[in-house]
Order: structure tokens, then C-alpha cells, then sequence
């Protein structure tokens, strides 16, 4: 490779001592972040490539991994940090996602799935870490990417005259969320988390992709890895994984059922305008795969709140993603 900002991350990985004939690229992702892997006096070492110029930051990286060690959970340890220029030096808990082994060993999802929501009963009996808020404002501004970008695609550039009262609903929704916050990834599901079962006890969870990390609602982590976009996740999981989450942190599964479903819903719509917009917007319409898992997401987590408001208003501004609606969006750019 010869793209400037490469030549920059190997200088980087050079002064810190890596073999660069071993350098090689891992993976992207749904953001501008990069990986790549390289070995240093025969250990191997993950570099993160973040462009500040991309509106990438390190920082928030660095923050919440030293909280997620401290408290005693299996983040990669920070090595070494160029904040200016967007570079980590980071450890390597390997490849073994959980998505990648439950593919591989199905007959291990059940133990992966309880050691995850352990994970989570643990994060949120700590002290939260001193990071912004996930609160209702910023749920609806992000749940409305729905509109901006999903209907937008599906329908076309016609002006949606609904968004500022589809948006004060949502608002007054997820408002009622607020309260007794604990610190959430936002992103934890199965291609974010490595299954390490050689580790003892809370350590056999490899946490990744934490950088987003926020104070919100308890249950919405739980939607993250049990209501996957990318996967299906077994009903019976799902169902089993959320009684246990309720009886390990004491409290009665009627009280976090309708948390849960506010979760899903708003977790939900955000994903269906994200994934439009990576599509329109970033040119990866591999993401359109993922959209009908989404909506059955959306109008589950509907039937489930048995909102009549909500739902109406709702399914009147998101058309379903029929074949052709996905095709119109796949020919979209902006």
C-alpha cells in the first residue's frame, strides 16, 4: 500500500517496535476505523487506524477500556497511543468471535449467551464511569434515522411533513427511560465480543468495539446481543438469557419488560437508517441483507408495547422493506 495515512500507521507500528513484514490488515468496519495485526518479538499486536480527519477519536477507546479493566472485565489492554493521529497499539484476544464460533460450534451458544448477559449483570452493579448520557432526546434524534434515510431511500427525496411530531413522539417514549443509568456499550453483539473459555469466570468474554459507550437504559444491551441485525439468535435464547439477566440483577421481569421492548424498538429504528445510509451514503449494500431481520425487530418490539400511537405512527411513516423497496434503495446514492 502506498495511501499516505498506511505509510503513517506503519511509522507507527515501527517505532513501537512491531515486525513490519508480518503487518497485515484484519478488518473494517461500519465506521472509518481499521485493523491490522502485526507480531513483536513473536506476540501479536492489533493496531487500530481511526482518522481524526474522518471525525475519528481514540480517546473515548482508551477511556472506557481502562474502566472496563478496572472493574474487572476482559477489554484489550491500551500499549501504546498516538491521540493526534488516530493510531492505537492494543492487545490481541485473537479471532474466536462469538459469532464466528457459534457458526463453527452451535452446541456452545447456550454457555456463550449465559457468559455474555453474566458480563452485563456485572457492568451494571458498578459505579458508571463518567461518560455523556444516552438519554431520551438523543434515543429519538437517533431512532429517527429511520425516516431520514430508510424512508428517504425506499420512497425517495420527497420532504416527510410527520418527522418533527414522529420525532416528539418518540421523544415522549423514550423519555421514560431516563433514570438510574448504567454504562452501556451500545454495540454489544456477537461480532463485537471474542469467546475466550480457557479464561476463568467474566474474563472468558473478550469485550470489543466499546468506543461508543454511554450511560443508558439497563436493558439495552440486552436487546444489542439477543435482537442481533446480523444473526438470528434462537428464541428460546432470547427468552432464557432475559430471565436471567432479571433474577441475577434482582429485578422482577415484568418491571424490565417494557424497558426492554422501548430498547429493542428504538434500537431497531436507528439500525434500519444506519444501514440505509451505509448503503446510500458509504456504498455497502451488503447491509440491505440484514434489513428484514431488522423490521421483524421493529414490529416485534411494537406488538410487544401494545402502543397503538406509537405503532400506527410508526408503520405509517416506514414503509415494510418488500424486494423491490430494497432494490429501489440499492440503486440510491447520495
Amino acid at each position: 500500500m502506498t495511501d499516505p495515512r498506511y505509510l503513517e500507521m506503519k511509522e507507527f507500528a515501527a517505532v513501537f517496535g512491531c515486525d513490519l513484514a508480518t503487518l497485515h490488515i484484519i478488518a473494517g468496519d461500519a465506521s472509518h476505523r481499521k485493523y491490522y495485526r502485526a507480531q513483536k518479538e513473536g506476540r501479536s499486536v492489533i493496531f487500530m487506524d481511526a482518522p481524526p480527519e474522518k471525525g475519528e477519536d481514540v480517546t473515548p477507546f482508551v477511556t472506557v477500556a481502562n474502566y472496563l479493566k478496572r472493574i474487572g472485565l476482559n477489554a484489550p489492554d491500551v500499549l501504546d497511543i498516538d491521540t493526534n493521529k488516530g493510531f492505537l497499539a492494543i492487545e490481541d484476544l485473537g479471532d474466536d468471535l462469538f459469532a464466528r464460533v457459534i457458526e463453527q460450534s452451535p452446541t456452545h451458544q447456550q454457555a456463550m449467551y449465559q457468559a455474555a448477559t453474566d458480563v452485563l449483570v456485572h457492568l451494571h452493579q458498578q459505579e458508571p464511569g463518567p461518560l455523556p448520557r444516552y438519554d431520551g432526546s438523543l434515543m429519538a434524534d437517533l431512532a429517527a434515522l429511520s425516516f431520514t434515510w430508510y424512508r428517504r431511500g425506499v420512497v425517495g427525496h420527497k420532504e416527510f411533513e410527520d418527522a418533527a411530531a414522529l420525532h416528539a413522539l418518540f421523544q415522549d417514549r423514550f423519555q421514560r427511560l431516563e433514570g438510574s443509568e448504567v454504562v452501556v456499550h451500545r454495540d454489544y453483539h456477537a461480532e463485537n465480543l471474542l469467546w475466550l473459555p480457557h479464561r476463568d469466570g467474566l474474563a472468558q468474554v473478550g469485550i470489543l468495539d466499546f468506543q461508543d459507550a454511554m450511560l443508558g437504559p439497563c436493558t439495552y444491551d440486552l436487546v444489542s446481543i439477543l435482537q442481533d441485525a446480523r444473526r438470528d439468535v434462537p428464541q428460546e435464547i432470547e427468552t432464557a438469557m432475559f430471565a436471567r439477566y432479571c433474577r441475577d440483577s434482582g429485578q422482577a421481569e415484568a418491571a424490565l419488560r417494557q424497558c426492554y421492548h422501548l430498547c429493542g424498538l428504538q434500537r431497531n429504528l436507528r439500525i434500519l437508517g444506519v444501514f440505509a445510509r451505509l448503503t446510500m451514503r458509504d456504498h455497502k449494500p451488503h447491509y440491505i441483507g440484514f434489513i428484514p431481520r431488522v423490521w421483524g425487530f421493529i414490529e416485534r418490539n411494537l406488538a410487544a408495547l401494545s402502543d397503538n400511537e406509537l405503532t400506527e405512527a410508526v408503520m405509517s411513516a416506514l414503509p415494510a422493506p418488500t424486494p423491490d423497496r430494497l432494490e429501489t434503495l440499492a440503486q440510491v446514492t447520495v
